[in-house]
């Protein structure tokens, strides 16, 4: 088979769009794969930090609502915790073992409180925390790069939207004392 000039160029100029598309198509696949780790690290992180904070609370609490609401942050975030590393783990996906520097100093800095202190400090935390995670986990339920970890997000939301609620009016209640 002979190509003149002009059709070897068109041949060789379809091949570098074809390896170009994909190459790009590799990039995305990464791209969705650290979009991925970077979920399940968030995720387990925020996690381990709810559990830690509540373990801290159930010692440093007198209030018999805050102590309720840490046992419901201990046994939902634990749940939550080992589905996701499941999860994770079948996919290859690296789970933290444990909380990094700026969420260990959060819970260090509930430790040093006890009393009225620590309850308005607990449930205030409560309610950043679970903003950031409601809104972590509503970026996840939309995506489509992972339909598992997507199918875990949309079914932890609910759960998480509960304990936002929870976190507001036991704030309501701690802010005045």
């Amino acid at each position: 088979m002979r190509y003149t000039k002009s059709g070897l160029l068109t041949v060789i100029g379809t091949i570098a769009v074809l390896s170009g598309a994909a190459a790009h198509a590799q990039n995305a696949a990464a791209a969705q794969q650290l979009s991925a780790a970077d979920f399940v690290s968030h995720a387990t992180v925020a996690g381990k930090t709810e559990v830690a904070a509540a373990h801290v609370a159930l010692k440093n609490s007198q209030s018999d609502d805050v102590r309720a609401f840490a046992k419901r942050m201990i046994k939902d975030h634990t749940k939550a915790n080992v589905k996701l590393a499941s999860i994770a783990n079948g996919k290859g996906l690296a789970v933290p073992a444990h909380v990094d520097a700026k969420h260990r100093a959060v819970v260090d800095s509930l430790r040093s409180q006890t009393g009225a202190a620590f309850d308005a400090a607990y449930a205030k935390q409560m309610v950043s925390d679970h903003e950031e995670a409601v809104a972590l986990f509503n970026s996840e339920a939309a995506s489509t790069a992972d339909s598992d970890l997507s199918a875990f997000a949309q079914k932890t939301l609910p759960t998480l939207e509960h304990h936002k609620d929870m976190a507001d009016k036991l704030a309501m209640q701690h802010a005045s004392q």
